[in-house]
């Protein structure tokens, strides 16, 4: 009777342990199945991102893959290193494509991911992240407005030093009605990208090695 009821124990033991084991290793395939399709939809939608600034036709590279990681620039408004993402046409340089925040919004941080071609001229900026207000500051965002346009084709010399600023402070670029605090903090980080391009132009090409090996410690 004993026997029995310990041979009843110990094959419940090992089917508990078997029907464990089954759930456990179905958790993580599952797990892995769904990190992949997570990785590849943040994938498509950096991409996406990015041939928003950079057209998809003036590249034949992968853009994801060539990128460069430098490190904390002040000067983009970052305490983390930066990823640059660069679009080549054979061994010509196209464009860069970098993040940048400014901390001087109306309600915080103003992330920005801005495109600038080989030639120095902006290719395209758009607003990643931000906690404007709705109805004035969110006009920096393109489904909101075309303000955001404006910087396109515009580099460190068109318009002069003086005149990167918005109209009220004597500027070329647009305010919003009731709302002249977040266009200036986004035109003022867009200059200071602009500036970090133009200083640093000849490392944001080099391949990570190359890069590490020649300008890791300079880079401003």
């Amino acid at each position: 009777m004993k026997a029995g009821i310990l041979r009843n124990m110990m094959m419940s033991a090992v089917l508990l342990a078997i029907f464990s084991g089954l759930g456990t290793a179905l958790v993580i395939a599952t797990f892995e199945v769904t990190k992949e399709q997570i990785e590849a939809s943040e994938k498509a939608n950096l991409l996406k991102k990015l041939n928003n600034i950079i057209p998809s036709d003036s590249y034949n590279n992968n853009l994801l893959d060539n990128k460069l990681i430098v490190p904390v620039s002040a000067q983009l408004g970052k305490k983390e290193p930066t990823t640059i993402y660069q679009a080549w046409n054979d061994k010509t340089p196209v464009a860069v494509a970098f993040s940048v925040i400014s901390h001087d919004g109306y309600s915080g941080d103003i992330k920005l991911l801005i495109a600038i071609k080989a030639s120095g001229d902006i290719s395209g900026v758009r607003v990643i992240n931000h906690k404007e207000t709705p109805g004035l500051g969110d006009k920096i965002e393109q489904t909101k407005d075309d303000w955001i346009l404006s910087f396109n084709g515009k580099n460190l010399l068109i318009p002069s030093r003086q005149k990167w600023k918005v109209k009220k402070d004597g500027g070329v670029f647009d305010q919003f009605t009731g709302a002249t605090i977040t266009p200036r903090a986004v035109v003022t980080a867009v200059y200071k990208a602009l500036d970090y391009y133009k200083y640093n132009e000849k490392k944001l090409f080099l391949d990570q090695a190359e890069y590490d090996k020649q300008y890791k410690t300079t880079i401003q």
